[in-house]
């Protein structure tokens, strides 16, 4: 749309360049996003070296791909070299669990078939009623709705998902609170904030005291956001307050939440590297429990030691603690075109997007 232009626009980056300079901060501050298209906006346009060094951006756990726990990917795995077709995101089955990937399973005859959406999925099912297929549902609350709708509108008896979704709010708030994740201000992710709304992050704002702001994608978008952000720090108040108007409000998508809800409760849940987040990942309600692979299948749960290969530091780097640059593995034997870390798999993953962006150490 033409209008996006204004989004990119070089006077307005560096006007807001200039009124974040001139706000006075007491002490350092890092400001996280959980999203990896702002990563993405933030490597293109070189944001970070536009600001100023008491200001640092950190990247949070958000890309779905690389927090999908590795017991997921061994499972459904399995399931495809038993015979069921297992139906799956590109880019997913690219990430390595501990045993296997489904990339590498297909190549040793494993029935894994590439899918743009759940309704790909539906139709294999629709078409050979005598197949298994189990859809691998990966995402946070922004693919969850259209896998919920499609549960509701009962699928046939030889269709399952394996649920791999998670819910962002609870974890931001809960890594903040144990302390994982260290931040002054934090950049809500824009699709994600729109089927939540913006008032899943009240409780960061009330509780904690840590400013929030929905954030769009494009340069401008961004560096409103760490203005909008960093004045509240300087201020000394936290608000949720919302720069993405035009997709985010403050309930946000409610018909798509209560889509959600109908079919999936929440539940404790595992993301890959960094542990159990309360209130976090969503599973089949009982009503739909026929559809559940974990069920259907009888698919235990076991605990990995380290579900992370040796060397990777992904969780460190999820949790911004470290850039990618810093991991031993990086553009050494962990490249885009031979991922070994989670975080080098997808677009959205920090690593594949410094790689691919030709960021210096």
């Amino acid at each position: 749309m033409s209008f996006l232009k204004e989004f990119k626009n070089r006077e307005l980056v560096e006007a807001l360049v200039r009124k974040i300079k001139n706000i006075h901060l007491k002490k350092p501050i890092k400001i996280c996003h959980v999203c990896g298209t702002h990563e993405w906006t933030i490597v293109h346009y070189g944001l970070r070296t536009l600001l100023p060094d008491n200001i640092e951006l950190i990247a949070g756990p958000g890309c779905p791909v690389c927090i999908t726990p590795a017991l997921d990917i061994d499972q459904a795995a399995e399931l495809a070299l038993e015979g069921k077709t297992v139906a799956v995101f590109g880019d997913v089955s690219r990430s390595i669990g501990v045993k296997h990937s489904l990339e590498a399973v297909r190549s040793e005859g494993g029935d894994v078939k590439i899918v743009y959406s759940i309704l790909d999925a539906l139709r294999m099912a629709e078409s050979d009623q005598n197949r298994e297929v189990v859809f691998f549902a990966v995402g946070f609350e922004t693919t969850a709705p259209a896998t919920a709708l499609h549960i509701l509108r009962t699928p046939p008896k030889n269709f399952s998902i394996l649920s791999s979704h998670r819910y962002v709010p609870p974890a931001v708030i809960a890594l903040y609170s144990r302390g994982k994740l260290e931040m002054d201000g934090v950049i809500a992710p824009g699709h994600a904030t729109t089927i939540s709304g913006l008032k899943a992050y009240e409780p960061l704002a009330k509780e904690y005291g840590i400013p929030v702001v929905a954030s769009g994608f494009e340069p401008v978008d961004v560096l409103m956001s760490i203005f909008m952000l960093v004045k509240q720090i300087s201020e000394g108040r936290a608000e949720v307050l919302n720069q993405y108007s035009r997709s985010v409000t403050w309930e946000g998508n409610v018909r798509a939440m209560q889509t959600i809800n109908h079919v999936f409760k929440l539940t404790d849940a595992h993301w890959r590297g960094i542990g159990t987040i309360e209130s976090s990942g969503f599973i089949l309600k009982e009503e739909f429990k026929d559809y559940d692979a974990k069920y259907k299948y009888g698919l235990k749960d076991v605990d990995y030691a380290n579900e992370m290969h040796a060397g990777c530091r992904c969780a460190e780097i999820m949790l911004g603690r470290i850039k990618p640059t810093q991991c031993p593995l990086y553009m050494k034997v962990c490249k885009p075109n031979k991922p070994i870390g989670p975080c080098m798999v997808s677009i959205e993953g920090t690593c594949r997007i410094w790689a691919t962006h030709m960021v210096p150490s």
